[in-house]
Order: C-alpha cells, then sequence, then structure tokens
C-alpha cells in the first residue's frame, strides 16, 4: 500500500508558495481613516499602532503618504465638533471628502461610512424617540439618507451605511439615483454584530453609547452574536434594495458567517477586521507573543480563504510589505 505523504508539498518555500491557496493581495485592502473637527494636531488611538485621529491638514498628508505604500482605497469616518439630534449638519465631512477628492481625484476610491453615532450627543446610530429607549427607524433612515446624499454629491465614489436599520440601504439607493448620482457604490455592513471588539473605534470616532441617553448599548439593532439566522436575513433585505457590496463586521470571531453567506449570494464581499482584533493582534505583539506580520497574513488569509474578497483592515497601510515579505 502506498503511503500517503502530507508533507512533500510543505517541505520547502517555494512548493509552498505554488501551492498556496488562499492569496491575499494588496489590492483587496481598505485603510480606515478618521477625521476630527477641532483637534489641533493628529492624536494617537489606544491599540491602534500607527493609526491616527487626523486634522483635516493630517489627513491630507497621511493619504499621500499611503498612495506612496502602494494603498488607494480607504473608508473615511468624519468626526464633527457639533451635535444634533435630528436635522443633522454634514457639511464637515462632506468638506474633507471634498478636499480629498481635489487634491487626489483618481488616484484613489474614497469610501464613507454613513452613521449617526459620531454626530448626535448620544452616541447612538440613529435618532433616539422621545423616551430615549429605541431608535425611531423611520426618523433614523432619513437622517442617514440625508448623509449618504450629501457625501456622494461631495465626491465620495462610496458610501456605506454601518447603521443596521431597516430600509435604509433603498432609501439610500433612491436618494441617490433621484439626484443623479446612479453611479455612487452603496457598500452594506449587512451583517454586522453587537460585537465587543469595537473598543479602540469607539475612542476614535466619539461614538460609544452615553449612558444618560436611557439606551446603554446597540444590542437592539446590531445583530446578536448568537443568531447568525439574522445575518442571513439582513443580507437578503439589503441584497433586494440595491446594495453593490456587503459586509461581515467583525471578521475572525465571524468567519463561519462569512463562508455561508458569501456561498449564497455572489455578490462582493467584504470583511472588517475591526480595532479590538487588529488591537489584540498588535498587543501579542508588543508583548514578544507573536510575530506581528506572520499573525496579520494569518487573519487575513482566513478572511480570503472564508470568502472575502476586500478586506477593511486598519493595517492596509502595511499590507504590500507584509505580503511580500
Amino acid at each position: 500500500m502506498t503511503q500517503i505523504s502530507l508533507r512533500r508539498l510543505r517541505q520547502d518555500p517555494h512548493v509552498r508558495a505554488l501551492t498556496r491557496g488562499a492569496r491575499p493581495h494588496p489590492e483587496q485592502f481598505i485603510q480606515p481613516l478618521f477625521v476630527v473637527e477641532g483637534i489641533a494636531q493628529r492624536e494617537t488611538i489606544p491599540g491602534l499602532t500607527g493609526v491616527y485621529r487626523e486634522t483635516p491638514a493630517s489627513l491630507l498628508t497621511q493619504i499621500e503618504s499611503d498612495l506612496a505604500r502602494g494603498v488607494n482605497k480607504f473608508l473615511l469616518f468624519g468626526v464633527p465638533a457639533s451635535h444634533a439630534t435630528h436635522d443633522i449638519d454634514w457639511s464637515f465631512t462632506a468638506g474633507q471628502i471634498a478636499a480629498v477628492k481635489k487634491k487626489f481625484g483618481k488616484d484613489l476610491w474614497l469610501a464613507v461610512d454613513v452613521c449617526l453615532c459620531s454626530a448626535t450627543p448620544h452616541g447612538h446610530c440613529g435618532v433616539l424617540n422621545d423616551s430615549a429607549d429605541h431608535l425611531d427607524n423611520a426618523a433614523s433612515v432619513k437622517e442617514l439618507a440625508a448623509a449618504a446624499l450629501a457625501y456622494a454629491k461631495a465626491g465620495a465614489d462610496c458610501v456605506a451605511p454601518s447603521d443596521m436599520m431597516d430600509g435604509r440601504i433603498g432609501a439610500i439607493r433612491a436618494a441617490l439615483d433621484d439626484n443623479g448620482l446612479e453611479r455612487t457604490v452603496l457598500m452594506s455592513y449587512a451583517a454586522k454584530f453587537h460585537s465587543s471588539f469595537y473598543g479602540p473605534f469607539r475612542v476614535a470616532a466619539d461614538s460609544a453609547p452615553k449612558t444618560a441617553s436611557g439606551l446603554t448599548d446597540r444590542a437592539s439593532y446590531q445583530i446578536d452574536p448568537s443568531r447568525a439566522g439574522d445575518a442571513l436575513l439582513s443580507v437578503e433585505r439589503d441584497v433586494a434594495e440595491g446594495a453593490d457590496i456587503l459586509m461581515v463586521k467583525p471578521g475572525m470571531p465571524y468567519l463561519d458567517i462569512l463562508a455561508d453567506l458569501s456561498r449564497q449570494f455572489a455578490h462582493p464581499w467584504a470583511v472588517y477586521e475591526v480595532s479590538g482584533e487588529y488591537a489584540g493582534i498588535e498587543l501579542l505583539a508588543d508583548q514578544g507573543l507573536a510575530n506581528r506580520i506572520n499573525a496579520h497574513r494569518e487573519a487575513w488569509t482566513g478572511f480570503v480563504r472564508a470568502g472575502a474578497s476586500m478586506i477593511i483592515s486598519y493595517g492596509a497601510r502595511h499590507a504590500k510589505e507584509w505580503l511580500a515579505s
């Protein structure tokens, strides 16, 4: 009986490279960026090595640096100084979009997060009802559509609603199409879970729910981690309403969700390696408990293996270097 050897194709780096299956590529990566109104200089973010809360000026400098490093796709989060409960002013983020597109034009692809959390005094992703114990879905969708329209008019290539309200994809698509912006790509945070891994992001975006609101977390609108079926229903809804790109967020705890959904829906799939995931690997590396590059590459390979065609990662600006090493 012939002995089966599984190790022959593992014995040297050349054959391992030739037989590798999932291959993350630098072109698949999207770099998140934070731009904050009213700060005097860029600020570090706990846990996110090399990622900053940027001023409008430093944002342009950072993008120029990222382009030189081979990154040309970005996801922008605007953090305005003023807050409102409704009729929100989206001009700060829209102004940054216009400035970025004026300076860099078609050299980059700019997606912009669409949510209310950084622009409201209560930190939630929508408009609170009068009792401040629930989000008003219709009022929230109205604000989200207004934000998406303002961003698209300012030059965003893609708008990316992350709020998880019912019906927001259809409303945003209609608003864009009715205003001659049918070419704007719509990337939906379609399967966004109520996760414990968002901590560093909430510092960066000033988006943690405020306890004074009476609604202390986002469990009433983000998906329960135990309910995989809700992810399927959310995706079915967003596909029917016109989403171009679908997303699973976070990444590693939900690889099963990504694998299942990417097999069922032939749309392009994004995965968001969220701040807590990325910071966890950075902490291991800082403590000498993991090789930084190898650990990040392993996580990225898992995303591609599960069906992601694009990866939103705080380490996107390192992807070209790390994947080549």
